[in-house]
């Protein structure tokens, strides 16, 4: 099935204007994070967090009035999907299910009338928190790595350079992205946690993929059309394959957009990385990663005839 019968687009001409776009993009976010950023989630961060469903609405205020009694009223409390069910988390640390017991006794203390079950508990010491942090870090940068090594195996040195950078633009800005959405609008409740994590590491392998198919077919091009200028089939290549990317990233988008809109809260960060990561990755396989292997390939002749 192809959208395109055959097109005809310059995407090599105007590289240089996207990687000015790339770079104020990346840049923005970067500030963004750098003034508010994404706050740890209670995986990387340590301490309890615990849902509590209950038979009737109750407000935020009534929860926060109730642990305030026992020196918790700093916890964060939110809306977990239904109004009816609440989520506190606090960074407070304790032996066993202290802080938890804590929470639960207070409010059925102050509000014997309003029934609650235990939809969710968990606890992280801040040991395991530091450990987690540091292994997620570490996990996304040996698949820079791996891919790294695979493409260069499989193509040239420059086209593996060329995949990690668009994927470190992809990570970066998408990164931004959320945390420009959070501090414009805070009530996505977006933070840094392993569903996010997972999110970043999805994306790294189906944005590759698609970068993959568009080396393949250079280099198929390359070997059929050896008159042409590498310009050229470079922009024949992204024309060629244009039409399978935009179909394989738009029905992965389309589910996206679903999983976001009824994925609830706990599919929330893997959702909104995914759905955006999604389009940048799909933009930086063309203005990213075949551009800076024509720019290498560019600067690399120019040495030689130095």
């Amino acid at each position: 099935m192809r959208l395109f019968k055959k097109t005809n687009i310059d995407f090599i001409g105007v590289r240089k204007t996207w990687y000015l776009v790339s770079c104020c993009f990346v840049l923005t976010g970067l500030i963004s994070m750098i003034i508010g950023g994404l706050p740890f989630g209670i995986d990387f961060q340590g301490g309890t967090e615990i849902v509590l469903g209950f038979s009737q609405k109750i407000e935020i205020g009534e929860i926060r009035f109730a642990l305030a009694k026992v020196g918790l009223e700093k916890s964060e409390i939110k809306i977990y999907g239904k109004e009816s069910d609440i989520l506190i988390r606090t960074s407070e640390q304790a032996e066993g299910t202290t802080v938890s017991d804590k929470i639960k006794t207070a409010i059925q203390t102050t509000y014997s009338d309003k029934r609650f079950i235990v939809l969710k508990e968990d606890k992280i010491g801040p040991k395991i928190g530091t450990e987690l942090r540091r292994d997620a870090l570490y996990a996304i940068i040996w698949s820079f790595l791996a891919i790294l090594v695979y493409i260069a195996l499989r193509f040239k040195f420059a086209y593996g350079l060329g995949a990690v950078l668009a994927l470190v633009h992809d990570v970066f800005a998408t990164f931004g992205f959320l945390s420009i959405l959070r501090a414009v609008f805070p009530a996505t409740n977006l933070e840094i946690s392993q569903e996010m994590i997972a999110g970043f590491l999805t994306l790294i392998g189906v944005s590759v993929n698609d970068t993959v198919v568009i080396f393949d077919r250079i280099r198929e091009n390359e070997k059929i059309y050896r008159s042409m200028t590498l310009d050229a089939i470079m922009n024949k290549s992204l024309n060629d394959t244009l039409s399978r990317t935009i179909i394989t990233s738009a029905t992965i988008f389309v589910v996206l957009v679903v999983l976001l809109i009824f994925g609830g809260e706990v599919n929330r960060g893997f959702a909104f990385t995914m759905t955006f990561g999604i389009v940048t990755g799909t933009y930086s396989s063309i203005y990213i990663a075949s551009a800076f292997v024509l720019d290498w390939s560019h600067f690399r002749n120019r040495n030689k005839t130095a």
